[in-house]
């Protein structure tokens, strides 16, 4: 996802093949992020291959070509106050499942995944959205995905009984980490300790892109800054009394630039302040599933449960979404780690990023068959 100048969305431009590929990506989308407008569009990038970004089109011309991460990366030091990740999943995810507290104030559901959407159709409020995917998919969304503007009050939208998946903007970490945010934080806390219900908060996500101005690359490559970010936000948070709110620390599935200091692992804040890991990826160059989440799962999913915070695929001719649809349900039915699954379901930029369910009768036919499985009944 990128930002404008203006702090409103624009559709990304990442994940190159070459540089020349820069060119043929369609211009930034520049809806406001608000709850039934255009959200940052999605983190992708080709696997394999790049995974740099731009925050602005002014920025784009910097992106170049690096290699994709390694899913067995190793974790790096941070000044956590407990242990980093490891690549590996252990203690099992079933043992984990038992321990009290396990997904925080939104809880796992061992076997069971909580399958929601981010809901953004031209010409559909959010209340209209919600009503013509309840018809196709016969079901409720269980999560329901929205942005929200730093200095945005963080009001609950319309969703009955759904959780609200609220993706607050970061911001440059010394506005925080110098204190001159501690009231806007505190309020924003209050904000959400209002909704009297679980809430699953997605702060400063994708840190391990150059797309924002919130990532390491935007911030001299201080990842131990962004974990003092983090921690300070979550102890006013605990300070103002918002128990209801589970911390959702969200990378993209790889890392631009591709370097050593900004490993996703880097960023990590420690399991004391992390309830739920997400994860940002996208099918723009025909990733396979498990390319886009498997680091992920593997480097977390022994000690935190895996929501998958923004995914889809576009068309690439014939039934290519439909198929990769019915992939991304056999890849979480086969990965017991993953409890959320949040479907960026818009049709708010430029084809061919039109990542609806229902671009075509194969695409809602798989989606609607992986959303009526006992497995996305969480």
């Amino acid at each position: 996802m990128t930002t404008a100048p203006s702090g409103r969305p624009r559709l990304p431009r990442r994940g190159l093949l070459t540089l020349a590929a820069l060119a043929t990506l369609p211009a930034a989308c520049s809806r406001v992020s608000r709850v039934a407008e255009a959200a940052p569009a999605p983190g992708a990038t080709p696997a394999g291959a790049a995974t740099s970004a731009s925050a602005s089109a002014s920025a784009a011309s910097s992106a170049s070509p690096t290699a994709s991460p390694s899913a067995t990366a190793t974790a790096q030091p941070t000044p956590s106050r407990s242990a980093t990740p490891t690549g590996s999943a252990s203690p099992s995810t079933r043992a984990a499942a038992g321990r009290s507290g396990f997904g925080g104030p939104v809880p796992f559901g061992q076997g069971k995944v909580k399958l929601g959407a981010y809901l953004s159709l031209s010409g559909r409020s959010l209340s209209s959205s919600i009503s013509l995917r309840r018809g196709q998919l016969g079901r409720e969304q269980r999560i329901v995905h929205a942005f929200y503007g730093f200095g945005e009050r963080l009001h609950r939208p319309s969703i009955g009984d759904s959780t609200l998946l609220a993706s607050w903007h970061g911001v440059p970490y010394s506005r925080i980490n110098g204190g001159g945010s501690d009231k806007l934080i505190a309020s924003a806390a209050r904000d959400l300790r209002g909704h009297k219900r679980p809430v699953l908060l997605r702060w400063g996500w994708e840190m391990n892109g150059d797309w924002f101005e919130w990532g390491g690359a935007n911030n001299g490559q201080d990842t131990a800054g962004y974990i003092r970010a983090w921690r300070r936000m979550h102890d006013i948070f605990r300070r103002e009394g918002a128990d209801n709110v589970a911390w959702v620390w969200s990378p993209n599935w790889n890392s631009g630039p591709n370097t050593s200091w900004n490993k996703m692992q880097r960023y990590y804040p420690g399991d004391a302040y992390v309830d739920w890991v997400g994860v940002s990826g996208y099918n723009f160059y025909k990733e396979s599933p498990r390319t886009l989440f498997k680091p992920v799962v593997s480097a977390y999913g022994g000690k935190k449960p895996i929501i998958v915070t923004e995914t889809a695929a576009i068309d690439h001719g014939g039934n290519s979404k439909a198929d990769w649809i019915a992939d991304l349900s056999a890849y979480v039915k086969s990965t017991p780690q993953i409890g959320g699954l949040v479907w960026f379901d818009t049709d708010t930029h430029d084809a061919p990023h039109n990542f609806r369910i229902d671009t075509s009768s194969t695409s809602l036919a798989a989606y609607r068959a992986m959303a009526r499985s006992s497995r996305f009944a969480g």
